[in-house]
């Protein structure tokens, strides 16, 4: 391993340890929750890896959400997620994530939150409020940049929002026209999505057109995906059923209903959770562009 590498894993250890520092010095439990289960979360743009029958999970997300429904109110876990078919500059079959969860928050806590842990860790590496990546400067100490997902594609999309939801290129659009404008001065909060794009989130009270999910981006980069937790059982089951129809249409297999979930979805308290890549966040402290350089072993090394 040369030196740039040790570095890095150097700084990696760092962040994961001001991670869990963030989080138990504000009262939260680290919890450990099963990498196998025997159903996942129905998405039509995720593709799970198998094992034995079983599914590893791309997000520990259900299980979290159980332990809510049991009385645990303040949760986060360090864990490996997986995903097929993903592997680029940015992206790991076998990747690590955060997540964490609270009872009576919303997304706009979340946001306060993120702004918190990443002010904690830059402080941890003695950054002085400000990150230095790739020939961007961006200040912590700045108001951060939030801004809904219609005025995102206002300002820099040569398309509206519906016309790239009627023509399926939201994806494509967000990708190469808007998130290259975020998060390069201060960090960026990309919120209220269009309900389609939020299966598991609370729409907005008196907007039922949008969901209370954010993105939260650094430098460009996608580093998290938060929202108000939907704790309807029915709505939830429907909107499962509607991306299993969406994975048939693209001839993938339908995932396993996750049924204990569901029923334990009725007791759940409102909260919201989210996920944020540990890989991306520390390449972006490590000042690289390249995921590979900031894990021991890539899949190709193995």
């Amino acid at each position: 391993m040369d030196t740039k590498n040790y570095k890095h894993l150097e700084i990696r250890s760092l962040v994961i340890q001001a991670i869990r520092d963030f989080f138990t010095d504000n009262l939260y439990l680290e919890i450990d929750t099963p990498i196998r289960c025997p159903s996942v979360i129905p998405e039509a743009q995720i593709d799970s890896v198998t094992s034995e029958g079983f599914y590893l999970q791309a997000s520990p997300e259900l299980c979290m959400k159980r332990m809510l429904s049991k009385g645990f109110d303040k949760i986060f876990q360090i864990c490996k997620c997986f995903r097929k078919n993903e592997r680029g500059p940015q992206h790991l079959p076998e990747l690590t994530m955060l997540e964490w969860y609270a009872r009576d928050d919303t997304y706009l806590d979340l946001m306060d939150h993120c702004q918190g842990l990443v002010k904690f860790i830059a402080a941890r590496l003695n950054l002085e409020n400000q990150i230095r990546y790739q020939d961007k400067t961006i200040s912590l100490n700045r108001p951060w940049q939030k801004l809904t997902v219609q005025q995102a594609f206002d300002l820099y999309a040569d398309k509206s929002l519906n016309e790239a939801l009627n023509d399926n290129s939201f994806d494509e659009t967000l990708s190469f026209q808007i998130e290259p404008h975020l998060g390069n001065t201060t960090p960026a909060f990309l919120y209220d999505y269009p309900a389609s794009l939020a299966s598991l989130a609370k729409l907005i009270p008196g907007n039922l057109q949008y969901a209370q999910r954010f993105e939260f981006y650094l430098a460009g980069i996608e580093l998290a995906n938060g929202f108000s937790e939907l704790t309807d059982p029915v709505e939830q089951k429907l909107r499962f059923e509607k991306e299993n129809q969406i994975r048939s249409s693209h001839n993938k297999a339908p995932i396993p209903m996750p049924d204990k979930f569901l029923i334990d979805l009725e007791k759940m308290p409102d909260a919201a959770g989210i996920a944020l890549g540990i890989d991306r966040l520390v390449m972006i402290f490590c000042d690289t562009s390249s995921i590979d350089d900031v894990v021991a072993f890539t899949p190709e090394s193995l």
